[in-house]
């Protein structure tokens, strides 16, 4: 078995502290990269080394796997951790990683590219009865064929793409008429985002519930599931909420769905820590919807109620050691709730808010967790994506963590910005959620008005009244001239937002 004495992490913020942390309790030594944005960032100043890899833009910088192989060979490096996003599921770079010598902490190249393809995983699985969204199984390139197939499935169906995910090149049609048009959206989007315009066909189903389930393989043949996350409140395809376990599954649904991610696993030789996600209708018919060979931005959540560190046993497997536990050791144990504080404007319609946090003091306190990668004071960045932390509570029962979590929303403290501290709180308040009767549309059902949001302040509302009232101030001091005194009250707001207020 190896033993890891210097580990390289290829990402930023939380996750890149979440690594390292573990990595230290460990006793290995870390190296961090970066872009010249993030020169101050938290994770640079916590890691043994740290290196600059380029400009701020993440093709630039996060994503240049050539040069941040450069920086391994020269550090002596064991290993590299992807995190999550960036070069996360990229099957060649894990390759290059592999055969320059250096473990890549993750599944092999084959798992990532077997997995990466929704089609092709579809296609692995098959031998296993995994259960599938009625569909195509193979990728649509003519229009007309793909009309007729679509009519066959019936309608409302989904167009999406087969590489790539968070929502990008996924299409809902209605009618048949709708179909030609929002076909070629959906290529054009995958095209874009992926490099790769290959569209499928599935059968729409309306109102599911989101269930993905935390699976770990190691180098014996050993493979377990880790038990559900729901992650059924998301905005534009992408989670916001998630929580463990769901609210809704029974210990036999858990079971079977759980030997189902298991055998997915299976399929492509699974190693490392991976989620299988599914969708899960208001019947409780489940389907398998892709798996992702990561760790998964939602993974506190498993490791609350599991009491694993997952980034240590991902770091276990890497060196070859076989799973310390099996399936019948692991037990849930209470419940835990995530919200995820994006810098964004749940008021309007969830737009990025980049800025500097000129209040940030975090929550504190028996079942409070915060991953983050930021301070007081700090910018965020506008190349990357903007989540700001990851906040997560734990309590016997779920309706203790609800109450933690908005406990712990009240006590977060965040201001130059917007965020999704709000739209949280709402959530955990909204009867539909704390009764456990919700799925994905919950965003559509529930948040059509976001003036819902009262106890929200309007931010454009205040720094306008700080700016008049600072010119006003201005024009009755002799010693400060109004227009200087108003370029300072708008000195500490972003050009974004400056922008705005013309």
């Amino acid at each position: 078995m190896k033993q890891f004495k210097k580990i390289l992490v290829a990402n930023r913020g939380e996750i890149a502290l979440r690594v390292m942390r573990s990595a230290k309790e460990m006793g290995i030594k870390t190296v961090a990269i970066y872009s010249e944005a993030d020169r101050q960032a938290l994770h640079v100043r916590y890691a043994d080394e740290a290196v600059c890899v380029g400009p701020a833009p993440s093709n630039q910088s996060y994503l240049r796997a050539d040069v941040i192989l450069e920086v391994c060979k020269n550090l002596g490096v064991d290993a590299v951790h992807p995190g999550y996003g960036f070069l996360s599921e990229n099957a060649t770079f894990a390759k290059q990683v592999e055969e320059a010598g250096i473990t890549f902490i993750g599944p092999s190249p084959e798992a990532i590219e077997l997995m990466g393809s929704k089609l092709a995983a579809k296609a692995a699985v098959a031998n296993y009865n995994i259960p599938m969204v009625p569909g195509t199984e193979y990728a649509i390139t003519d229009v007309e064929e793909a009309k007729k197939l679509a009519t066959s499935i019936g309608f409302p169906i989904l167009i999406k793409a087969s590489a790539g995910g968070g929502g990008k090149g996924m299409r809902v049609v209605d009618q048949v008429s709708e179909f030609e048009e929002q076909m070629q959206v959906a290529v054009s989007e995958a095209t874009s985002a992926f490099g790769d315009g290959s569209v499928f066909i599935e059968k729409y189903i309306g109102s599911p519930r989101h269930i993905e389930i935390q699976v770990l393989g190691d180098t014996h043949g050993n493979i377990v599931h880790l038990f559900e996350r729901e992650c059924s409140i998301q905005r534009r395809h992408q989670k916001v909420i998630e929580e463990a376990p769901s609210a809704v599954l029974t210990p036999e649904l858990r079971a079977e769905m759980g030997l189902c991610a298991v055998n997915v696993a299976k399929a492509c030789n699974y190693i490392g820590a991976g989620t299988v996600e599914f969708l899960l209708d208001e019947n409780k018919n489940f389907y398998f919807l892709e798996m992702n060979t990561r760790l998964q931005v939602e993974h506190p959540v498993t490791e609350q109620i599991t009491g694993l560190d997952l980034v240590k046993e991902q770091i276990k497997v890497a060196q070859g050691e076989p799973l310390s536990f099996s399936q019948e050791d692991l037990t849930i144990t209470g419940h835990a709730m995530e919200l995820r504080v994006y810098a964004e404007d749940p008021t309007n319609n969830f737009l990025p808010d980049i800025g500097t946090l000129t209040t940030y003091k975090r929550p504190q306190g028996l079942g409070v967790r915060v991953d983050d990668g930021f301070e007081e004071g700090m910018e965020i960045p506008i190349y990357y994506d903007p989540m700001i932390a990851k906040l997560v509570t734990y309590g016997k029962d779920r309706a203790e963590a609800i109450d933690k979590m908005i406990r712990a929303i009240d006590e977060y403290q965040i201001t130059g910005i917007e965020t999704t501290l709000p739209f949280g709180k709402f959530v955990m308040q909204h009867e539909a959620f704390r009764s456990g009767d919700f799925d994905t549309k919950f965003i559509e059902r529930y948040f059509k008005d976001p003036t819902v949001l009262k106890g929200a302040p309007n931010k454009d509302e205040e720094e306008l009244a700080a700016v008049l009232a600072a010119v006003f101030a201005g024009k009755k001091k002799t010693t400060a001239p109004a227009a200087a005194t108003s370029v300072a009250a708008t000195s500490g707001m972003s050009d974004w937002r400056k922008n705005r207020l013309k």
